[in-house]
C-alpha cells in the first residue's frame, strides 16, 4: 500500500521533544526520516531516564523512554557537524533531501554554514524548518527556549490549576507537542508550495507561538473583555457544569456543552426541575450561579459510584467519562480497537517493546511502522553509501578522524 510522503526524505536535526515529535509523525505518514546525531552521545533525552528500555537480561540500555517516545520510524546517522567535513556530509545529503528541520538556537547553525540564507543559496528546492522558544526575530529571539517557559510565558500556566492555587504546567511537554504539529503543517503546506513552484521556503515555528495560539478561547477571552479567564481548575470558564465531580468511589467527567444536555443530565441526576430552574435555564445563568449549581450536582455524585453514574449518564446521552491512570487507558478496549499501543522490534531489546501508536487514520494512505527508535549512528554507513556514494575506505577514514560514528 502507497504511502502519504514515500517519496519525501528529510534531514532532522533536531532533538528533544518538538522535532522529532514532528519529524516522527512525517516519518509514520511515510517520510524518510535521516536524524543527524552528535557521535558518541546522540540525542539528549536518550539519557532523560530512568525507565529505560530493558536488554535480553533485564539490565538497563542506554535508550531511554522519553527517547522512545518520539524517535520511530528514523534513520542515526552520527555526524559531527562542528568539523567541516561534517558540515561538507551535510550539504551531500540536502542534495538529495526535501527538508531540514532544526531547533539549534537563532543564528547557531550559521557558524557551520547550515543556516537557512546560507541553505537557500546552495539548494533552493530545501524546505527549512527552524524550531526556537521565541522565533527567529524579536526582543527574545537569542534566547534558549524550553517548553516550561513556554508554558509560563506564554499564559498557559496561568490558566492551569486550582482556583486560588499557585499556576501550574500542564503534566506533559505540551508547548513542544503542540509547536511539533504546528511544525508537520507548515511542511506540509510548503510542500504543497513547492509542487507548484519548484522552491523551498523557511519555517519559522516558535513554542511561544504555538502555545499562545493554542489557548484560543481564554486567549480570545481577555482580547474581548480585558479582563483574565479565571483559573478554575477541572472547571471551565464559560461553560457549566463542565469538569469533575467526586463520586461515591472515585471521580467523574461531566461534560455539558449545551442547555438540551444539561436537562437531560438534570433528569438523570433525578432532579429535572433543576433545569426550569430560572438560574440555571440558560448556560450564560449557570455561569453565573456556578457556586449555586456545583454543590447540588456534586450531592447527587456523590450518592453513587463512577461506573453506576457512567452507566446513567451514557443511556441519558449526558457526556461523561472517568479520570483515568495510563494502566487504565491502555485497557480500555476503546483504545485498543483504534491501535493506540503497537508493538516494534528492537535491536536492544530480547523481545518487541511497546509504543504509542499515531492518531492519524487515513483510508487509503494508512501510517506505517517500519523501523524502531534507532540506537546513535545506527545507520550511518547505509546512508553514507547509498545516498552520498561514499566507499567503505571513505567511511573508515571518516570513523578514524572522529568525523562519524558508524554501528
Amino acid at each position: 500500500m502507497s504511502k502519504a510522503l514515500e517519496h519525501i526524505r528529510v534531514l532532522d536535526l533536531s532533538r528533544v521533544l518538538a522535532g522529532p515529535f514532528c519529524t516522527q509523525m512525517l516519518g509514520d505518514l511515510g517520510a524518510e526520516i535521516i536524524k543527524i546525531e552528535r557521535p558518541g552521545a546522540g540525542d539528549d533525552t536518550r539519557m532523560w531516564g530512568p525507565p529505560f528500555l530493558k536488554d535480553a537480561n533485564g539490565n538497563d540500555t542506554t535508550e531511554s523512554a522519553y527517547y522512545l517516545s518520539a524517535n520511530r520510524n528514523k534513520k542515526s546517522v552520527a555526524i559531527d557537524i562542528k568539523t567541516e567535513e561534517g558540515q561538507a556530509l551535510i550539504h551531500k545529503l540536502l542534495e538529495s533531501s526535501d527538508i531540514l528541520i532544526q531547533n539549534f538556537k537563532v543564528g547557531g547553525l550559521e557558524k557551520y554554514g547550515l543556516g537557512y540564507t546560507q541553505i537557500k543559496k546552495r539548494h533552493p528546492h530545501i524546505i527549512y524548518c527552524a524550531i526556537s522558544g521565541f522565533g527567529q526575530d524579536g526582543p527574545l529571539a537569542s534566547e534558549p527556549g524550553y517548553d516550561f517557559l513556554a508554558q509560563a510565558m506564554a499564559g498557559l500556566m496561568s490558566a492551569t490549576g486550582k482556583a486560588g492555587s499557585p499556576p501550574m504546567k500542564v503534566g506533559v511537554a505540551l508547548s513542544d507537542i503542540m509547536t511539533g504539529m504546528n511544525a508537520a503543517i507548515g511542511i506540509l503546506a510548503a510542500l504543497n508550495h513547492r509542487e507548484t513552484t519548484g522552491n523551498g521556503q523557511m519555517i519559522d515555528v516558535a513554542l511561544t507561538d504555538c502555545t499562545l495560539a493554542a489557548l484560543t478561547n481564554l486567549a480570545q477571552y481577555y482580547l474581548t473583555s480585558g479582563e483574565t479567564a479565571p483559573r478554575l481548575g477541572n472547571a471551565h470558564s464559560t461553560i457549566v457544569p463542565y469538569q469533575s465531580f467526586e463520586t461515591k468511589d472515585g471521580h467523574i467527567i461531566i461534560a455539558v456543552g449545551n442547555d438540551r444536555q444539561f436537562a437531560r443530565l438534570c433528569s438523570a441526576l433525578e432532579q429535572a426541575e433543576w433545569s426550569a430552574d430560572e438560574r440555571f435555564i440558560k448556560n450564560k445563568d449557570r455561569v453565573e450561579n456556578r457556586s449555586v449549581l456545583v454543590p447540588m450536582i456534586l450531592g447527587a455524585t456523590m450518592t453513587k459510584t463512577t461506573e453506576a453514574w457512567i452507566e446513567i449518564f451514557r443511556e441519558s446521552d449526558v457526556p461523561c467519562g472517568p479520570v483515568n491512570g495510563m494502566d487504565q487507558v491502555f485497557a480500555m478496549e476503546q483504545i485498543q480497537a483504534r491501535g493506540m499501543k503497537i508493538q516494534m522490534d528492537h535491536p536492544l531489546s530480547g523481545a518487541p517493546i511497546d509504543l504509542v501508536g499515531s492518531p492519524l487514520k487515513l483510508s487509503d494512505t494508512p501510517v506505517s511502522y517500519d523501523n524502531p527508535p534507532p540506537c546513535c549512528g545506527q545507520y550511518t554507513q547505509e546512508i553514507l553509501e547509498k545516498q552520498i556514494g561514499l566507499s567503505a575506505d571513505e567511511i573508515e577514514q571518516l570513523k578514524r578522524n572522529n568525523i562519524i560514528e558508524a554501528k
